[in-house]
C-alpha cells in the first residue's frame, strides 16, 4: 500500500506575476521529498488552462511545460478531493492530500483559488481566503494595521472610476497630505508591478493612469527616505518569526525590473541594523499576521525611516517569492532551516490548520 501523500504544486496563473510563480514553484518541485510525497505539478496557463504536467522540471521555468501538459481540473466535489485528468476525452480522478497553491497575483494569492479549496476540501498551504483577500488588497490591509495602531506611511487611495471626473481634486490632495515625491500603486498587485514614483502633477497623473491600468483602487503613498526590511512568517496557532534581512535595490525604487531583472540588487541577511529595530519588526510581523487571521506563512514588509529611525510597516505577502533571489527562503535558511524542512513545515502547517468550516 502506497504511504507516500500525493502533492499538487499549482503554478502559473493568469496575473501579472505568471513567470515570477513558475520561477517559485521550481523550489517547491525541487524541496519536495520523493521519498515522501508523490508530486503531482500543475499548471495554468496565461489564458487559464490548467493542465498536468509530469515532464522535466526545468521546463516549468522555461515555459516548456505547457507543450507536455494535459488538459485537467480541479473537481469540487468534496467527496472526491481530487484533480481530473482529462485524456482523450475520459476523466480520469486523481486523488490529492494536500495542494501547494504557487500562484503570486491575482486569481491566485487573492482567495479565490483558497475559496475554490475550501470548496473541495483539500488541504492546502498558506492563508486562507480571508487573509489571502485582505492581505492583497494593500488598501485593507492598511486599514486592518490602522485599526490594530501599527504604524505605516500616510497614504490616500481612489477609485479607479472617479479618476475621469475628480481628477483634478484627487491630485490637489495628494499634493496636500502627501506632497512630492510620491509612490503610486495598484492596490491589488505583488512584485512591485503597476508602481510609479512621481515628482510633479503631470507624473503623477500619469503614475494614477498607469497603476489604474493593474486595479480598479490605487493608493498613493508618502515617499519616505528609508532602508527596506523584510522577515518571514511561518506558522498557525503557534506563530515563528525569522531574523530580519534589507533589500538593497539597484534602482531609484524596489520595482519589477529592479527586483528580477538587475543582479546589482540584492540582500543582506542578517540585516545591519539596531537589535532593538530588528525584534520590533518582528514583533509588528507576529501582530500584522494575526491580526489578518494569516496561517502557514508570509512576508511582511517594513521600511525604517532614515531621519527618524522609525519603523513603519509596509505590507504582508501571503504567498512571497521562491525564486533564487526571494528573501522568505533565505531567512529560513540563514536560521538553519533547509528548502526540504520548509516545505515539509508547510505540509504539515496545511493539514493540521483549523479552517474553522463547520458541516
Amino acid at each position: 500500500m502506497n504511504s507516500k501523500k500525493t502533492v499538487a504544486v499549482i503554478f502559473g496563473g493568469q496575473s501579472s506575476e505568471h513567470e515570477v510563480s513558475r520561477t517559485s514553484a521550481m523550489l517547491m518541485l525541487n524541496a519536495l521529498d520523493k521519498d515522501k510525497y508523490q508530486v503531482l505539478p500543475v499548471g495554468i496557463t496565461k489564458k487559464g488552462q490548467w493542465l498536468i504536467y509530469n515532464g522535466p522540471v526545468e521546463y516549468v521555468k522555461n515555459g516548456e511545460w505547457e507543450k507536455y501538459g494535459v488538459p485537467a481540473s480541479l473537481s469540487t466535489d468534496a467527496t472526491k478531493k481530487c484533480f481530473l485528468k482529462i485524456v482523450n476525452g475520459s476523466v480520469k480522478e486523481i486523488p490529492v492530500d494536500v495542494v501547494i497553491p504557487v500562484l503570486h497575483g491575482a486569481w491566485g494569492e487573492d482567495g479565490t483559488i483558497q475559496g475554490l479549496l475550501e470548496m473541495a476540501q483539500i488541504p492546502y498551504v498558506g492563508c486562507g481566503v480571508l487573509a489571502s483577500a485582505i492581505s492583497m488588497d494593500k488598501v485593507f490591509t492598511k486599514l486592518i494595521a490602522k485599526s490594530v495602531r501599527i504604524p505605516q506611511a500616510k497614504y490616500l487611495w481612489v477609485h479607479k472610476y472617479d479618476l475621469n471626473e475628480k481628477r483634478e481634486k484627487i491630485m490637489d490632495q495628494v499634493e496636500k497630505k502627501l506632497g512630492y515625491p510620491c509612490f503610486v500603486k495598484p492596490s491589488n498587485a505583488g512584485s512591485s508591478v503597476g508602481i510609479s514614483k512621481a515628482k510633479n502633477r503631470e507624473q503623477l497623473s500619469a503614475a494614477l493612469d498607469y497603476a489604474a491600468g493593474y486595479d480598479g483602487k490605487v493608493i498613493v503613498e508618502e515617499a519616505i527616505d528609508a532602508r527596506e526590511f523584510e522577515c518571514a512568517v511561518m506558522g498557525n496557532e503557534d506563530v515563528m518569526v525569522s531574523g530580519v534581512g534589507e533589500v538593497l535595490s539597484a534602482a531609484e525604487f524596489y520595482d519589477y525590473d529592479a527586483k528580477y531583472n538587475n543582479n546589482e540588487s540584492r540582500t543582506v541577511i542578517p540585516a545591519e541594523i539596531e537589535p532593538e529595530k530588528a525584534e520590533e519588526m518582528r514583533r509588528i510581523a507576529r501582530k500584522i499576521f494575526r491580526a489578518v487571521d494569516g496561517a502557514g506563512l508570509a512576508r511582511v514588509d517594513f521600511f525604517v525611516d532614515r531621519k527618524t529611525g522609525k519603523v513603519l510597516f509596509n505590507e504582508l505577502n501571503t504567498m512571497p517569492g521562491f525564486t533564487s533571489i526571494s528573501m522568505y527562503p533565505m531567512l529560513w535558511e540563514a536560521a538553519g532551516m533547509s528548502n526540504r524542512e520548509m516545505v515539509d513545515r508547510f505540509i504539515e502547517l496545511a493539514l493540521t490548520r483549523d479552517t474553522g468550516i463547520r458541516g
